[in-house]
């Protein structure tokens, strides 16, 4: 029960990460604007979402993995 909460809660705040990471590049490129061809490295708030992110979905892996040995 409560690990089903923790994963619950996991991937609604995954889903939020991944959502606030995407702002901004997806309707532009309709339009005609600047597909970003050119890379550039991720500063301040962006650097920290990439990592919140990729924590939350090695946390999200590791909490069905073990839902999965539990209830097997």
């Amino acid at each position: 029960m409560i690990l089903n909460i923790a994963i619950i809660i996991i991937s609604i705040a995954l889903i939020a990460s991944i959502l606030m990471q995407s702002k901004g590049i997806g309707l532009g490129s309709l339009a005609g604007g600047d597909t970003g061809g050119v890379y550039t490295q991720r500063r301040g708030i962006e650097k920290v979402m990439f990592y919140i992110t990729i924590a939350l979905s090695v946390a999200f892996l590791v909490l069905v993995l073990i839902s999965v040995v539990v209830s097997g």
